[in-house]
């Protein structure tokens, strides 16, 4: 087969490819770090003939043109598996929705919806001499997608990294349709936020708990890079990764010496990831490294996978949670902030995980627009927020004033526990609220 003479075969314009989606279609637009470039700018300048356009796609790392055509809403739906900054804007513009699913069943859900894509467009690594297109780190349920798509449409951009895996890490040129030659644009970068005193208070309590040979998943933000770099300064030994997102805390932790990934029980050697996002430092550290491993979510982020890895450890964000211990880590209110993701798998895949452990920590406090201090610690959510993690299913919850299992607990229990991590400002607050809602005893300690 010759895959040169293949590629010219199916090499096009952006402006060709864009011709390809009609009225009424469904276009997947890859994801994070894959969104197409060229092909977006040439469909945008299409889009105020056709109506009706629905994309898929997610956690946007810059603003597509198709959202910039002149009333957007009139013309297409973005459909998110998982918000941003950027799709939060698009959502007050009224054609930005959110897609609900736990991120590991993407992959069955495009082969099972008979609503299946019409074209495919993403960014891809160039084609390798065996024929293949990595995906670059967006693995996720990328193969899935194309595997369903009527037209698959690959963006090729050099500056894309080459991501080993071991299965769905890539796309054969004989199920490629068309070829666009991008404009090689830098790949865009992801900075976490800076660790704040809080983060670094719960992230020393979270580090307490680790043990050597401990399998490690974080997700972003000022607290998991806090505690990223506490690891990377401890003198823990033989960590392991297997996370859905990769961040640029793990290449700390790999810099320091701390992963080897020895006591794996799968996987062993390998840092598995099913997408990755963060600075030129994380694309550099993938780009063709054998120890880390490329893979499906579905994969992943299946509690199978998780709970096969002794003394796993889930580190992730809540926006806020009441005295239920239910955790929200999707809205504000009705407002989207995020997505289910796969928090809530790996929160029961730890649990399940021989001497594996799952911690939710958040700051006890946030300001308002008006400068007010205002508990993330609540008597109920508010109405319109998103359970992502049931009461049932959390292990360690963490604030910078404390970290407690509230696996187990009665009502009364698990009330006291959260109260007693909460500002100390709103403890009698939150004690009078528990008792209207009878999960205070008289004798708790005031």
């Amino acid at each position: 087969m010759d895959f040169k003479k293949m590629y010219q075969e199916k090499l096009t314009t952006a402006e060709e490819a864009a011709k390809v989606v009609k009225s009424g279609d469904w276009v997947d637009y890859g994801w994070t770090t894959g969104t197409p470039v060229a092909v977006d700018k040439a469909l945008a300048k299409r889009m105020p003939e056709l109506n009706d356009v629905n994309f898929r796609g997610g956690i946007l790392m810059w603003t597509p043109e198709i959202f910039k055509i002149e009333n957007p809403a009139e013309h297409l739906t973005w459909n998110s598996w998982h918000m941003g900054g950027i799709e939060r804007k698009a959502v007050a513009q009224g054609f930005c929705y959110y897609a609900s699913i736990r991120y590991s069943e993407l992959p069955r859900y495009y082969r099972d919806i008979e609503t299946k894509p019409d074209v495919a467009i993403f960014q891809v690594a160039p084609m390798d001499e065996h024929g293949y297109f990595n995906f670059g780190p967006n693995a996720s349920h990328m193969a899935a997608c194309c595997e369903t798509s009527k037209v698959v449409i690959v963006e090729v951009n050099e500056n894309l990294p080459v991501c080993y895996g071991g299965m769905e890490e890539g796309i054969h040129i004989s199920r490629v349709n068309m070829i666009v030659e991008g404009e090689n644009p830098s790949i865009a970068e992801l900075a976490g936020a800076a660790a704040t005193e809080v983060d670094e208070a719960v992230a020393k309590l979270i580090v307490s708990q680790i043990p050597d040979g401990a399998c490690l998943q974080l997700g972003i933000g000022g607290m998991p890079n806090a505690v990223g770099s506490l690891i990377a300064k401890s003198d823990l030994k033989d960590l392991g990764v297997h996370t859905e997102m990769y961040v640029d805390a793990f290449v700390d932790i790999s810099n320091a010496g701390k992963i080897t990934g020895a006591r794996k029980a799968i996987d062993k050697g390998r840092q598995v990831y099913a997408f990755a996002a963060g600075t030129k430092k994380l694309y550099d550290f993938l780009n063709r490294n054998p120890e880390c491993m490329s893979a499906p979510v579905e994969y992943t982020n299946d509690i199978r996978s998780i709970s096969a890895l002794d003394n796993f450890m889930s580190i992730n964000n809540a926006v806020d949670l009441d005295l239920f211990g239910q955790i929200n880590s999707e809205s504000a209110g009705t407002k989207p902030i995020s997505g289910a993701g796969g928090q809530l798998d790996f929160v029961l895949g730890a649990y399940l995980s021989r001497g594996g452990k799952s911690f939710i920590c958040c700051s006890s406090t946030f300001k308002a627009k008006d400068g007010t201090l205002k508990s993330r610690i609540v008597p109920t959510l508010t109405p319109g927020s998103i359970v992502t993690d049931t009461r049932a299913n959390v292990h360690y919850l963490v604030t910078e004033y404390g970290m407690v299992n509230l696996k187990g607990l009665s009502s009364w229990q698990r009330a006291e526990a959260i109260i007693s991590i909460a500002h100390p400002q709103f403890r009698d607050e939150l004690i009078a609220s528990a008792e209207k809602m009878n999960i205070w005893k008289r004798s708790n300690k005031r």
